[in-house]
C-alpha cells in the first residue's frame, strides 16, 4: 500500500535547512513607492549595472526580430561563434548560459557529490555559496589578506581530498580588486577545479584565458553580458572550459535555458563593441570622478577597484545608518552584513549627473 504523507514538508531533503535563499533586492518599482518618487527619480547604485544602459542596436534587434515563437538554438552555435572571436578562445570549448550563475551550478553538478568541499576567498561573491549548499557540498571560506589580497597558501591549508571547486573572482565583487595571475597560475597546481569568475573583465582587461595555453586542464573562466554590455535584466553569461569537460557539461546543460531575446541582444551587441567599449571608459573616467570625490567627504575611505564600482569604509560612523539616510533620498547603496565589511558601503559608477547627485547628497550628511 502505497504511504500518504500527512505533511508533504517531510519529502524536502535533510540538508535544505542549512540553505539560504540568495538575498534579492526590493524591486526598484517598489522602493520608488516607499519614498515617494518615480522608479526613474531613483538613483540605483546598488547592483553595479551599466548606467547607459545596452547599445541601441540591441533595442532596434528585438524590436525587429520576428522569430520568437521559434525555440532557441540549444547549442547557441552563432553566438558562440561570435564569441570565439572576441574572447580568442576555440568555439568547442565556449557555453552559453542563462547569466553565468546558471554556469556556476553547471560546474557544480558535474563534479560535486554528497561530502565534496567548494572553496572561495572572502569577501566575494555570495551566491558561490548558495550554489555550492544547493548542490550539497560542504562549502568553506578562506580570508583574504588586509587589503583584500589572495594568499594561496591559505588556500592550499584549506585543500582537502574532498575539495573539488575553487571560485576566484577577478576582479573581485565586492572589494574590486584582481588577482594577479601568478596567483591564479599558483592555485592552478591544486588538484581541483579553479573558476575565475571574470564578470567585471571589461573594466580591467586582465585574463586568465592565456594560462590554457600552458596546459592547465583544471581551469574555468567565466564571464557576463550582464555590466559592460548593459544586459543584465536578459541574463547572458558565457564560459571557457577545458576541453576535458566540456562534454560532461554539455550533457548536463537545459537545452533551452537561454532566451532567443538574450541571444539575439548578445550578437547586437557585439555588432556594436565600438559603442559599448566608449560607454566603458566612460565608467572608467567617472569611476577615478567618484573616488575622489567619496574622499572629500571626509568619512568614506574607499578601496583601489579594478571594476566599475567601489566598496569604501565608512568612517566614525555607522553605515546602516549611512544607507537608510541616503535611502530616504531615493538613493540604493549596497552594504554587507559579515563581519569584515560591516561597516562598509559598496556604490556603482554612474553618470556624471549620478555622481554629481551622490556627492551633494553626502555633502549634506556629513
Amino acid at each position: 500500500m502505497v504511504k500518504v504523507h500527512s505533511d508533504v514538508r517531510q519529502l524536502l531533503r535533510r540538508d535544505l535547512d542549512r540553505i539560504e535563499a540568495y538575498p534579492a533586492p526590493q524591486p526598484l518599482e517598489e522602493f520608488a513607492r516607499s519614498v515617494g518618487v518615480a522608479p526613474h527619480d531613483v538613483l540605483k547604485l546598488d547592483q553595479n549595472e551599466n548606467p547607459y544602459g545596452c547599445s541601441p542596436r540591441v533595442v532596434e534587434a528585438l524590436r525587429t526580430y520576428d522569430w520568437y515563437h521559434v525555440y532557441p538554438d540549444p547549442a547557441h552555435r552563432v553566438l558562440r561563434g561570435r564569441l570565439a572571436d572576441y574572447v580568442g578562445a576555440p568555439f568547442e570549448q565556449i557555453l552559453v548560459g542563462n547569466g553565468s550563475d546558471e554556469l556556476i551550478e553547471l560546474i557544480l553538478r558535474m563534479v560535486i557529490e554528497p561530502g565534496d568541499r567548494v572553496l572561495s576567498v572572502a569577501p566575494t561573491f555570495g551566491y558561490y555559496e548558495t550554489a555550492a549548499l544547493a548542490a550539497g557540498a560542504e562549502y568553506v571560506t578562506v580570508e583574504r589578506g588586509p587589503r583584500f589580497e589572495v594568499d594561496p597558501a591559505a588556500v592550499v591549508a584549506q585543500v582537502t581530498d574532498r575539495t573539488k571547486v575553487l571560485f576566484l573572482a577577478s576582479p573581485n565583487n565586492p572589494t574590486g580588486n584582481a588577482a594577479a595571475l601568478e596567483t591564479v597560475r599558483a592555485l592552478l597546481a591544486l588538484n581541483l577545479i579553479v573558476v575565475v569568475d571574470e564578470a567585471y573583465f571589461e573594466f580591467h582587461r586582465q585574463t586568465a584565458l592565456g594560462l590554457f595555453g600552458e596546459g592547465h586542464e583544471n581551469l574555468i573562466v567565466l564571464r557576463t553580458f550582464s555590466k559592460w554590455a548593459g544586459l543584465a535584466g536578459l541574463r547572458l553569461g558565457y564560459g571557457v572550459f577545458p576541453s576535458a569537460l566540456t562534454p560532461a557539461a554539455w550533457s548536463l546543460k537545459p537545452p533551452y535555458s537561454v532566451s532567443q531575446a538574450a541571444l539575439v541582444a548578445g550578437l547586437a551587441s557585439l555588432d556594436d563593441l565600438a559603442y559599448l567599449q566608449a560607454t566603458v571608459a566612460k565608467i572608467l573616467v567617472e569611476r577615478q570622478r567618484l573616488s575622489d570625490g567619496l574622499v572629500a567627504t571626509g568619512y568614506l575611505s574607499p578601496y583601489p577597484t579594478d571594476a566599475n564600482f567601489i566598496l569604501c569604509d565608512v568612517v566614525g560612523r555607522s553605515a546602516a545608518d549611512l544607507q537608510r539616510a541616503l535611502a530616504a533620498r531615493a538613493i540604493l547603496v549596497r552594504r554587507y552584513a559579515s563581519q569584515r565589511l560591516e561597516n562598509c558601503m559598496r556604490v556603482s559608477v554612474g553618470r556624471p549627473e549620478q555622481t554629481d547627485r551622490l556627492l551633494d547628497v553626502l555633502k549634506e550628511l556629513a
